[in-house]
């Protein structure tokens, strides 16, 4: 069949043995894996061994699924372009290219406790190789993925989009100058927005190691005392959007002091100690016009009958930091971007997409696919260095998809990369940052 030639209209198909990928830019990616000693690191994350001895290495099954995503790959059965890609499987060493149901049997091995201290080794060591991240802005977010069909966890709750449905709640943390993933927890669907967040928030700081958190941001799901007093007690600077409930609401209704930092746009600032509270703390108030062509916030519920009143929308926010209160409002509005982040996750990481019966196999795979992200992360930052912060799938056209194959001499292990004459030096300086230790230039102002 090889030799055989199927004629069309004006050109002939053939057949070749010649190894081919549409990945070669994928070289990049292993230089960069490499130099970091992504395999020399994973041998103390204690990952779940294989039941038979015939099983495949559990490094590699994770390099697999995480090489899968890279290739664009959103759900389990995808992984399968990366195991008929002889190319690929060649370029990262492995003997041979497993099916996905071997990865999905790898997550599976994974319980809570295996989950919980695997990936505080996989964050730990990730974030130890950023020298250049002293002091980082951490944004806490959580969103609901829907589900199809039975998996464990998965239960009716807060659904803006599709209501009735069972989803999952899991709860994120970003690093907003680099825009990495600092901790991911997946939670049932019944889950509150600030379920769990203290332990979380001691996991997320394990996990940042050596670096200090100058800010946190979170929204209204996560404004309670539990958590202002506990991050008052670590010294950690704040702001976290206020509920605005009936005692907030009479308190803003009788709020003097606006100061209009444009038309339509004023701001105050108070002393605020709502029930339940042990001390007042500071609060800025935002007020728009809903003349505005965008105006966020809520109006007053409580005063519906006052047209004044009526014709803003507020927002609230509490604050350790002494900065000027528009300041303050401005530094807020940078934690909008936590919400690219995660459509991202969504659109090209499988995060409401890789899912298995079994809770904790589906937080297991998740978490790896956090790690993809990462390293993409680290990848546009440190090798590519350039001010726009590509998605993946602009980054499949711009330097993954190049064709390649093997020399056709063998002992010179040497892939051949279809790169144009006149970007061959632009790639061989892509390469030359993949070789060097990560250094992220130009960190995103949080």
């Amino acid at each position: 069949m090889a030799g055989s030639v199927l004629q069309g209209e004006g050109f002939a198909v053939s057949f070749s043995n010649r190894e081919v990928t549409a990945w070669g830019g994928l070289a990049l990616f292993k230089q960069m894996l490499d130099s970091l000693g992504l395999r020399q690191a994973s041998a103390g994350w204690g990952l779940p061994e294989p039941k038979s001895n015939r099983g495949y290495a559990p490094l590699q099954l994770i390099e697999q699924f995480i090489v899968s995503i890279w290739c664009g790959a959103c759900r389990f059965a995808h992984a399968e372009t990366v195991r008929m890609d002889s190319t690929l499987v060649r370029l990262f060493g492995w003997t041979k290219a497993a099916g996905h149901k071997a990865i999905m049997r790898l997550f599976a091995r994974f319980d809570m406790l295996t989950n919980e201290r695997v990936q505080a080794e996989v964050y730990r060591w990730f974030f130890g190789k950023i020298s250049a991240l002293k002091q980082v802005t951490l944004d806490i977010d959580s969103t609901v993925i829907t589900r199809n069909g039975a998996q464990e966890g998965a239960a009716r709750g807060y659904n803006p989009n599709r209501q009735g449905r069972a989803s999952h709640h899991p709860l994120l943390a970003f690093v907003a100058e680099a825009r990495m993933v600092a901790n991911f927890w997946l939670r049932p669907g019944t889950a509150h927005s600030a379920n769990n967040i203290l332990r979380f928030l001691e996991s997320t700081l394990h996990h940042l190691g050596d670096k200090t958190v100058g800010l946190l941001r979170a929204d209204s799901g996560f404004f309670d005392e539990a958590i202002l007093a506990a991050l008052e007690g670590k010294r950690i600077p704040y702001i976290i959007a206020a509920r605005l409930t009936q005692p907030l609401q009479r308190t803003i209704y009788q709020a003097t002091g606006w100061w209009a930092l444009e038309a339509g746009l004023e701001l105050t600032e108070l002393r605020y100690q709502a029930t339940g509270w042990d001390i007042e703390r500071r609060l800025i108030v935002v007020r728009q016009s809903v003349k505005r062509k965008t105006a966020p916030g809520k109006t007053l519920s409580l005063f519906a009958h006052d047209p004044h009143i009526q014709g803003w929308r507020y927002g609230a926010f509490v604050t350790t930091l002494d900065l000027p209160m528009v300041e303050v409002w401005r530094t807020y509005r940078g934690r909008a971007d936590c919400e690219n982040r995660i459509k991202e996750l969504k659109a090209d990481f499988g995060l409401d997409a890789f899912n298995m019966r079994d809770f904790w196999a589906t937080e297991a795979a998740l978490g790896f696919a956090m790690l993809a992200y990462n390293l993409m992360s680290l990848f546009r930052q440190a090798v590519l260095r350039c001010r726009i912060q590509h998605t993946l799938s602009t980054l499949h056209g711009l330097v993954l998809a190049v064709g390649g194959s093997w020399h056709q001499d063998a002992s010179q292990n040497k892939l051949m990369l279809s790169v144009p004459r006149r970007k061959r030096a632009w790639f061989a300086g892509l390469w030359a940052n993949a070789s060097a230790p990560p250094v992220i230039h130009g960190l995103q102002s949080g």
